[in-house]
């Protein structure tokens, strides 16, 4: 049976098809048109493709893999070994500024898909410094970066399939102090920390004779995540965008306001914190989450993922202990040796949650800090 469904949100619609397993879906992306039509248009195309992901419940981890292939300008996309097999552009046009691109887009979501099978895990962020503070001086954008990792950090929680926000830490991050980062991460309950540095916000001025000057800002920014149970550094990435400065150079602009972020400077920021996450999310999903034992009392123990991270009521998960130890260059290394022992959960709440111990005879093993990982034959 083929279902067919309209569906309008503001602006937006999409098609939906049902058929088998699969599902294609007529979406428009829309981008605000900068350097040239050809960008606004990858941008555009790039806008549709995860909104189609998104509401057809794809795993938007395999964006960043299709990311090449749609810089090429053609009508007519094909892939495999992804879940988008098919992308067909019907229509595009500019107006007011913006490129709209509206596509069709076949889709085979799969029910293996990371973020389907495991718990969401925790993230820590960490403030993102200014590389040259004096760059910031046009607009006075001082606390840029602290309105970075806020606007990050909505941009996570809001669209992550596999993580959530646990906070925002002021305590700089450093690879060298792997102990400290350890209990950083385990103090926030985050399985990873997430920072970085904008290394250049500064401007390019166009002077024009007849008419108000042009100014272009780049904004360029890296990225590091750390493992909160190890203290490595897993991930480094840097990124860069360019968007038109709309404001007087002697202005005093307020990054924390509506005006900023709906610039075209703002926006460039916001698609590259968009692009962050679909890295982090390319790079992460498939690792294990891993709960830990927060407490142990007669038979029932309790973990530190709730509600917000995926639990629910009749979850198993198989447990393992934590033996972690540091060598003797002082680096930690994280080990984790498989047991017998499988929980239930019992009870969910909102961060935490109640399991009861299958084997209640090796309930006395168990120990606050040992790991757990859900069991996938569910």
């Amino acid at each position: 049976m083929n279902k067919k469904i309209l569906i309008c949100l503001s602006a937006l619609c999409l098609l939906i098809s049902n058929s088998s397993n699969a599902q294609w879906v007529q979406v428009t992306g829309e981008a605000i048109i900068l350097e040239s039509k050809a960008t606004a248009r990858v941008n555009a195309l790039e806008n549709a493709v995860f909104q189609a992901m998104t509401f057809t419940g794809g795993e938007i981890a395999s964006l960043p893999q299709l990311k090449t292939y749609l810089q090429e300008d053609r009508q007519q996309y094909r892939f495999s070994g992804n879940e988008i097999r098919h992308i067909s552009v019907l229509e595009q046009k500019d107006a007011g500024g913006k490129m709209y691109v509206t596509a069709r887009i076949d889709i085979y979501p799969s029910a293996k898909s990371c973020h389907k099978v495991q718990y969401k895990k925790g993230l820590l962020l960490g403030r993102f410094s200014l590389a040259e503070p004096q760059q910031a001086a046009m607009g006075s954008i001082y606390r840029l970066g602290e309105d970075f990792s806020t606007v990050l950090q909505k941009n996570i929680q809001r669209r992550s399939q596999s993580f959530l926000v646990t906070g925002i830490t002021q305590v700089p991050f450093s690879a060298n102090h792997a102990d400290a980062m350890m209990m950083l991460a385990e103090d926030n309950d985050a399985q990873y920390l997430v920072s970085g540095e904008i290394t250049d916000i500064s401007a390019t001025v166009d002077d024009h004779l007849l008419q108000a000057d042009t100014i272009n800002r780049q904004f360029a920014v890296s990225l590091d995540i750390m493992d909160g149970k190890t203290g490595e550094m897993i991930y480094q990435n840097s990124y860069r965008d360019i968007g038109l400065w709309p404001f007087a150079r002697t202005s005093h602009v307020d990054t924390k306001s509506a005006r900023f972020w709906v610039s075209p400077y703002g926006q460039s920021i916001q698609r590259i914190t968009q692009n962050m996450m679909l890295d982090i999310e390319s790079a992460l999903s498939c690792r294990a989450s891993l709960p830990e034992i927060i407490n142990i009392h007669q038979g029932v123990a309790q973990i530190n993922v709730g509600r917000v991270h995926g639990v629910r009521n009749g979850d198993q998960l198989k447990l393992w202990h934590s033996a972690g130890f540091i060598d003797q260059k002082g680096i930690p290394r994280n080990r984790m040796v498989e047991t017998a022992i499988t929980l239930t959960v019992d009870r969910v709440y909102e961060k935490s949650a109640e399991l009861r111990v299958n084997q209640p005879q090796l309930a006395s093993s168990i120990q606050p800090g040992d790991l757990l990982t859900k069991q996938l034959n569910q």
